[in-house]
């Protein structure tokens, strides 16, 4: 396959991990949005799921917003995603229930790459061997942004444990199970070719990592759809499984949270906002108004 092709697959790999616009300005100040329909309002914030030390504070804007809401709705129950049991469930479906191996699933020149790559990190292939392509696809995008610093310390678990502190209730679009259940089914049909092109582009991980942090930070809608969905839509299957479809669920939930008088903070990967299959976009085509958060400037 041709190297764009091979980005691409890559990419959606890099952007679930992460995170997975026509509609806003590239100018923009925040990835926070205060989303208002009639007196309804509720802020949304565009999340990046993995970050390093060195990615905080997060922006003003998020804590901006932190203030005003009384409730905070998270994707999925943070603490339970961390939990034993969900680490054990996430292991069983990873592995081959038929006690089948990885090898026997992959073209010979795949199972090669993958083997090369093992060989030049030092890691044994056959601690892959049980595992389905989707969590081998992960585990490999996880080991080069570990060696750039990267943690499982995201925006979500800074605040999901500043609610705790703050006794500040919280709420989820999803399940558990729902959101493991997509990773796992990541790339079906296409396991070979999500193996190799993950392999293949492997060491322009960090680079991505660094052009989405910096979009982010700088609240560019355009620039995130660009870098996080703009070639994952030309996979359609892909870009339904991990964007479209999730959105589409999580939309009657949040109009239900339009509809209180609570104000709240809704935390979702910012790939999920962008472009136009976005939440923002579909929230303003139902006549929602639209804008930026902006932080509160610093006392005098």
């Amino acid at each position: 396959m041709n190297k764009p092709m091979r980005f691409k697959m890559k990419r959606i790999v890099l952007t679930g991990l992460i995170g997975a616009s026509v509609c806003l300005s590239a100018a923009a100040e925040s990835s926070v949005w205060k989303v208002q329909k009639d007196d309804s309002v509720i802020y949304l914030g565009g999340t990046v799921h993995l970050l390093r030390p060195s990615d905080l504070p997060l922006p003003a804007e998020f804590d901006a917003a932190y203030r005003l809401a009384d409730l905070l709705v998270f994707e999925t129950d943070v603490a339970a995603l961390q939990s034993p049991q969900t680490r054990q469930k996430l292991m069983a479906g990873a592995l081959y229930a038929d006690g089948s191996t990885i090898d026997r699933h992959l073209s010979a020149e795949t199972y090669g790459l993958l083997a090369e790559y093992c060989a030049d990190n030092g890691v044994p292939v056959d601690s892959f061997k049980r595992f389905r392509p989707p969590m081998v696809a992960v585990s490999l995008v996880m080991m080069e942004l570990m060696k750039a610093g990267v943690t499982s310390e995201g925006v979500e678990l800074n605040f999901h444990r500043r609610a705790g502190q703050d006794s500040k209730a919280c709420k989820f679009l999803e399940t558990v199970d729902e959101q493991i259940n997509c990773l796992l089914e990541m790339g079906k049909g296409n396991e070979d070719a999500l193996i190799a092109y993950t392999i293949r582009d492997i060491k322009k991980t960090e680079a991505c990592f660094n052009d989405i942090i910096a979009a982010w930070k700088a609240g560019d809608a355009d620039r995130l759809h660009t870098l996080m969905n703009q070639e994952l839509r030309e996979m359609p299957g892909l870009y339904n499984q991990l964007l479209v479809e999730r959105n589409r669920k999580w939309l009657p939930n949040i109009e239900a949270f339009q509809a209180t008088p609570q104000k709240e903070l809704i935390l979702v990967g910012a790939a999920h906002l962008v472009g136009p299959d976005g939440l923002l976009e579909t929230l303003r085509q139902k006549g929602c108004r639209i804008e930026k958060v902006e932080a509160a400037p610093p006392a005098e």
